[in-house]
């Protein structure tokens, strides 16, 4: 399976049979500086209706496009929406939060998009065992880097790639990548927004792996 990290939340994740996902496509501006996401996709995720998450029309192509807590089938690949919060207060301030799971090349994914609290043990259940986990880092709007932490501890994945964190083309009031990273000796920089990930070369316990933006 291939990752692209392409910015701020948005990842281009494909197949060995060049099957596609792109998650949460952002729109440019504001706060947002990366450039526009200008590639196809066979199918796009949208955790929530934020503009920094749902920007479906910047895909190429014609993607099927999954939004909510739905259980759905598309281009062989089987997705579970499962409903969470954008806020620490059920949605009251942010509104609700999709957490995608899906499956590629043998290797269990979790998105958390704009997760904002950590996962009760319902959540846990749901989710089940994690290969690969995509969560937000930078506190604000989504979970901080201590509960970000907790959420890594209690999902036991095998791959921590994060997102959502402060970087010189995000201007929102975010926490930058080193408060995550502080404390944790398993950690990666391989200095590329794009690396291939085999289920056999995993690692366990659970690295954290810092991709470098591509937009």
């Amino acid at each position: 399976m291939k990752i692209k990290y392409l910015g701020h939340s948005s990842f281009f994740l494909a197949t060995r049979g060049g099957v596609s996902v792109i998650t949460d496509p952002y729109t440019p501006g504001g706060s947002i500086n990366y450039k526009p996401i200008t590639m196809p996709a066979d199918i796009v995720t949208v955790t929530h209706e934020h503009g920094d998450h749902n920007n479906v029309s910047a895909i190429l192509g014609s993607p099927q496009v999954i939004r909510g807590a739905v259980s759905k089938d598309l281009a062989g690949i089987h997705f579970e929406g499962t409903a969470a919060y954008h806020d620490g207060s059920g949605g009251r301030e942010r509104g609700t939060n999709i957490i995608f799971t899906f499956a590629m090349d043998g290797i269990a994914i979790c998105y958390l998009g704009d997760l904002g609290h950590p996962l009760s043990e319902q959540h846990l259940a749901i989710l089940g065992e994690i290969d690969l986990l995509l969560i937000p880092v930078g506190g604000f709007f989504t979970i901080d880097a201590a509960e970000a932490t907790q959420v890594c501890d209690a999902l036991k994945p095998r791959l921590v790639v994060p997102m959502h964190y402060k970087t010189p083309k995000c201007d929102f009031p975010l926490a930058g990548i080193d408060k995550f990273l502080d404390g944790k000796s398993r950690v990666s920089k391989p200095q590329t927004s794009e690396v291939e990930i085999k289920a056999e070369e995993l690692p366990d316990p659970y690295e954290v792996m810092v991709m470098k933006p591509t937009l």
